[in-house]
């Protein structure tokens, strides 16, 4: 058994922690916002008076997906159970769309099923889990640097150091600290090479708000929860005690746009929307919060086929980070941690160069194609608003855009198709497996080839920057 040494008590790091405990290890997990969570079952504590200033996106929506509550059934069930007592919502993905589009429910459906919450109370529930299963959460600590056994050319990492000074020691440290992870700049004044990083600008600008039912009921979904629209995509999001939030993501290169973080504006422009007006309907929780500055960025341990250290890990959005709007990456954060936890069953952490490289190929057959297909579609989409705003059409050389176009068209009127693109946007299936389906190309360029851009009704560029105004 080991002792391990978790960075970040968000989402990730509370998952792996709670999956490395269940193996018996000494876990303890260090985090540098010092308030610890209210009691899990106080959700309006949670959400009004838990600040987490370490994390820029702790208020801001979530939605989890069928994919991630797939892995917590199987592998942390009392943390399922825990969600549903404190009221998160129970929802099925293929259910919530109109029975037109999807036709009767069918055996297997099930699959869509997921249970999700506002942010702080799903890091309430978990953190309470936590220390339920053993976890230590050490909260109000910094970690400024590394320990290691030496300035040589690949360090061994041995632990921690804090900003008063203090050194932790552990047998693997593991990095959950997500997009402001500052692993890279410790272990270069470690001694140790710089990781491999790629890293560009997300591109995308979200304007959320929060509210609450007013009468006791959920907001009904008319589509998909993530909708493309001319110039913008809109997010409905079901949350837990009968609340909901709405994105609007827009370019963050459009300036046009940027009116949406007025409330008036904001409004105004989410009445254009037929399918998601009635969820600007209830009693608003917040403001409209703005997040901006976002990179998508994947960070490797291994350089020309060496470890650039040993003895660290770096696990979810501290290993690879994308466009939040798909709500992937919890789900590829306890894909990861569990990748870890199954790598440590049969490698011992003193075997730390081994551990390192196995880690590294692990991350690399399994997460990295996640990483990289969520990247692809976000650089199209990206493409696609700029042609927008410029008032052209969108071209591209490569077929697999039109191909994903047209199965979302081709699902609003195929209750199969339905299931093929649900099953994309719920992370359970990848569009090569829902294309490989015997007659599922034919039948999506039959339906939904020759579509409009944007089939679903709402603003044009044009109607929309008038409501701005």
């Amino acid at each position: 058994m080991a002792r391990i040494l978790v960075l970040g008590a968000g989402l990730a790091g509370l998952g792996a922690a709670i999956l490395l405990a269940g193996d018996r290890h000494e876990v303890i997990v260090v985090e540098r916002d010092p308030a610890g969570p209210p009691p899990a079952a106080d959700t309006e504590a949670a959400w009004s008076g838990w600040q987490r200033r370490g994390v820029n996106q702790f208020r801001l929506p979530h939605f989890m997906l069928p994919r991630w509550w797939q892995q917590v059934r199987e592998q942390l069930p009392e943390v399922g159970d825990a969600l549903r007592a404190v009221g998160a919502r129970q929802v099925n993905l293929i259910d919530m769309l109109p029975v037109d589009r999807r036709g009767p429910i069918r055996p297997g459906d099930e699959r869509f099923d997921t249970v999700t919450a506002r942010r702080p109370v799903l890091e309430a529930v978990l953190s309470a889990a936590a220390e339920a299963a053993g976890v230590t959460i050490r909260r109000g600590i910094t970690v400024t640097g590394l320990t290691t056994d030496g300035r040589t050319r690949v360090p061994r990492v041995t632990g921690v150091l804090t900003a008063d000074g203090t050194a932790m020691a552990a047998d693997l440290v593991v990095d959950c600290g997500g997009r402001r992870s500052a692993l890279a700049s410790w272990l270069q004044a470690a001694g140790a090479r710089a990781p491999v990083e790629e890293r560009s600008d997300s591109g995308f600008v979200y304007y959320c708000r929060h509210f609450r039912s007013r009468t006791g009921e959920q907001p009904a979904a008319l589509s998909n929860l993530l909708q493309n629209y001319d110039s913008l995509s809109a997010i409905t999001l079901p949350g837990d005690n009968g609340t909901w939030s709405v994105v609007l993501t827009t370019a963050s290169r459009d300036r046009a746009l940027r009116g949406l973080r007025e409330p008036a504006r904001w409004h105004a422009a989410v009445a254009r929307y037929p399918l998601i007006a009635h969820w600007a309907d209830g009693e608003p929780i917040s403001g409209v919060d703005v997040l901006a500055g976002l990179e998508d960025r994947q960070r490797r341990l291994v350089a020309e086929g060496e470890p650039v250290a040993t003895g660290v890990v770096a696990v979810g959005d501290a290993w690879a980070c994308t466009n939040p709007s798909v709500g992937r990456g919890a789900s590829m954060a306890m894909i990861h941690a569990g990748l870890l936890r199954d790598l440590l069953r049969e490698t011992d952490p003193a075997d730390h160069d081994k551990l390192a490289r196995r880690f590294d190929e692990a991350s690399m057959q399994v997460v990295e194609p996640l990483y990289r297909a969520t990247v692809w579609n976000d650089r199209h989409r990206l493409a696609e608003m700029a042609a927008d705003a410029a008032g052209t059409a969108y071209r591209t050389d490569d077929p697999r855009w039109p191909m994903s176009k047209a199965l979302f068209a081709a699902s609003l009127v195929d209750p199969d198709l339905a299931r093929g693109y649900t099953s994309i946007a719920a992370f359970i299936a990848t569009p090569d497996e829902v294309f490989g389906g015997a007659g599922v190309a034919e039948r999506v360029i039959a339906l939904g080839m020759g579509a409009p851009q944007y089939p679903l009704p709402g603003a044009t560029r044009g109607e929309l920057l008038a409501a701005l105004a």
